[in-house]
């Protein structure tokens, strides 16, 4: 592992905290083409990791850059939220900011090469229903959730599994980006309700316009 300080990095205060809580399973919801699990392994995590991702061409880079590694498994091409069905997935210029839900002028004007470019269907499940098996050897999972949006829902579709995690990052909108979207007040309280405390917050969209912060990833562990 290469040498860092969490005074001065923000993976070095991620990995340092995965660390020191033990976690054995990262559960990556929203992986996109992988970034998140590569940048833990650049990090130093060598511990095992389930990723998730709802978009055909996402999914299939994400299969190649988890190919070589033994510890981390993709799961079949899937979104997470509340309920099963079929839905529809609003495909972003950029790829990263693709969500279910309809996107606000607010994003948009931030980043223009989020503007969606298209339609693709995929398959709605719940997290509890398919992540038990998962969970069979983990003694400390940590939940990661980057679904644009759409991260109140996925934990409502997680009501079982979030009482076994040790951790949670989420991403906390300051402002609204997309339709009917809940914003980082709510996750703060629902998740300090639901017996986390929230650890660090990093910034993670930024307007270049104005410099104003419109999101966080919030890092939440048990109390």
């Amino acid at each position: 592992m290469r040498r860092f300080n969490p005074s001065s990095s923000s993976l070095a205060r991620l990995t340092k905290s995965l660390h020191f809580f033990d976690i054995d399973l990262v559960i990556d919801i929203g992986a996109n083409n992988g970034q998140f699990a590569k940048t833990l392994r650049s990090g130093g995590y060598t511990n095992q990791i389930v990723s998730f991702e709802p978009l055909s061409s996402a999914h299939t880079r994400l299969l190649d850059a988890s190919k070589d590694d033994p510890a981390w498994h993709v799961h079949s091409r899937c979104a997470i939220g509340d309920r099963q069905e079929e839905i529809d997935m609003n495909i972003s210029g950029n790829s990263v900011s693709s969500s279910i839900l309809p996107m606000l002028s607010t994003h948009s004007s931030a980043a223009p090469t989020s503007t969606y470019i298209g339609l693709e269907s995929a398959l709605l499940m719940p997290l509890d229903t398919i992540i038990p098996s998962y969970l069979e050897h983990a003694k400390s999972p940590f939940l990661k959730i980057d679904t644009q949006g759409y991260e109140w829902q996925v934990l409502d579709g997680a009501t079982e599994t979030l009482p076994k995690v040790t951790g949670v990052q989420i991403e906390l909108s300051l402002v609204q980006l997309y339709e009917r979207q809940h914003l980082w007040l709510d996750f703060v309280s629902r998740l300090e309700a639901a017996g986390f405390a929230l650890w660090s917050l990093e910034p993670a969209f930024i307007d270049p316009s104005s410099g104003r912060t419109l999101q966080w990833d919030g890092l939440f562990f048990r109390k």
